[in-house]
């Protein structure tokens, strides 16, 4: 009985006796492979952007609150209750988190904003306006004017609400607030910026103060806030960074809860839960229709060389044997062609993750379960999507040669020999 070496030996020489017919075939796979990390990597970019946008612009990534403030979200349920805590202190520990990568606390107010004779109801936005800016991109949306300072009584207003209100930089807005007190806090702010997200929503109801000056309207200690809010290293793994930190959290004088975006967001996460499963199901067609071309061509060879099965089987060749080279040809085949769609792929994602085909001139961004998505396409780079299609890669070869294995080892020898 020949050894196995002898059979992969047999297997490599039929691929080379057809050279083209086996390159097209090879080249085929490796652009399946090209094609299904492409799409999938598109996919994913489109999700990143989706939870970017969905998270950065104001909510975070995940928040840090007192378990009774949400979904309520009653002004004396602050973070440690009526005493407040040591915000620097609690700010520290939760930095110390190795998966945080900022963290900035807030305070929100329902409040009138008037100017001239005009008067608009807002949600007045509390921040410390150096870590709000590691944390969200709101502050980064400015379209004219510049961030307020703390102690200086100053406000911004979204584009909407400046418009309602006849408001310009520069002009006097009376901010009036329901205090914690019970009274009614009431100052005059200067307008010093102008913030346009491209949701009316904010743009419209938003006036941001900086923390200081909303607590001191509110009647509220320096140590309290409602939330604070947090990026993480990882966007998707934030279930897991959440339980993380809530545990590091426990033993404190005061409770927290520790909320990730996939909660705040439950129709974002949803929706990407749907994305991921279109992925899986691109990759699926891509690899199916791979695997009738590669056992249609694999089937046409083995008909070709019925007459050779036959005199190996006439010498006393098994029908494993004879079916053994067939699969070994189809291993070989996958082997080539996961190196040369390799060769191939990453390249083009490199380039393609750097330099994103701009759609904005032709196509508008628009908004999907309350985050936007612009036509930008980019790709994301991942882990598991290059080698979840090399191995759908591997074993669609694999399993393409498995049919016309079968039929191998079905050849009679005398009627291929006598051309019957």
């Amino acid at each position: 009985m020949a050894s196995d070496a002898v059979w992969w030996k047999v297997a490599w020489r039929n691929l080379l006796r057809n050279r083209a017919r086996t390159l097209i075939t090879a080249s085929g796979l490796a652009f399946g492979y090209l094609a299904a990390v492409v799409l999938v990597g598109l996919m994913d970019g489109m999700m990143a952007e989706l939870i970017e946008n969905g998270t950065r612009l104001m909510m975070g990534q995940v928040q840090v609150h007192s378990p009774e403030y949400r979904p309520e979200r009653n002004m004396h349920h602050t973070v440690g209750g009526y005493d407040g805590v040591d915000l620097e202190a609690l700010l520290a520990r939760i930095e110390s988190d190795p998966d945080v990568t900022a963290a900035a606390p807030r305070l929100y107010g329902g409040g009138l904003l008037s100017s001239g004779e005009e008067t608009r109801a807002g949600l007045l936005f509390g921040i410390d306006v150096d870590r709000e800016q590691r944390v969200g991109t709101l502050l980064s949306q400015l379209s004219e004017g510049r961030l307020p300072e703390a102690g200086q009584y100053e406000i911004l207003v979204g584009l909407e609400m400046a418009r309602q209100l006849g408001l310009e930089v520069g002009a006097e807005v009376v901010v009036v607030v329901g205090a914690s007190d019970g009274s009614m806090g009431n100052d005059l702010f200067t307008l010093v910026g102008v913030f346009e997200t491209g949701t009316p929503a904010i743009d419209a109801n938003y006036a941001v103060l900086p923390l200081p000056d909303l607590q001191y309207l509110m009647a509220m200690d320096p140590g309290r806030v409602h939330e604070i809010a947090l990026t993480v290293t990882r966007a998707r793994d934030t279930p897991l960074i959440a339980s993380s930190l809530a545990a590091n959290l426990e033993g404190s004088d005061y409770a927290v809860e520790v909320t990730p975006w996939t909660e705040l967001r439950p129709e974002l996460a949803e929706m990407l839960g749907l994305m991921d499963a279109v992925n899986y199901f691109i990759a699926a067609i891509i690899f199916a229709m791979a695997i009738f071309g590669v056992a249609n061509t694999m089937l046409i060879g083995t008909f070709e060389r019925r007459r050779e099965f036959a005199v190996v089987r006439a010498l006393g060749t098994s029908p494993m044997g004879v079916g053994r080279t067939v699969v070994y040809e189809g291993v070989i085949l996958g082997t080539i062609s996961l190196i040369a769609g390799a060769l191939i792929t990453w390249p083009i994602v490199v380039w393609w993750h750097n330099s994103p085909p701009d759609l904005t001139s032709l196509i508008g961004g628009f908004s999907m379960v309350g985050s936007q998505w612009r036509p930008i396409l980019r790709i994301e780079y991942s882990y598991d999507t290059p080698v979840i299609c090399a191995v759908a890669l591997f074993l669609t070869a694999v399993f393409a040669a498995v049919y016309p294995a079968w039929k191998a080892t079905r050849v009679p020898p005398a009627d291929a020999l006598a051309d019957r």
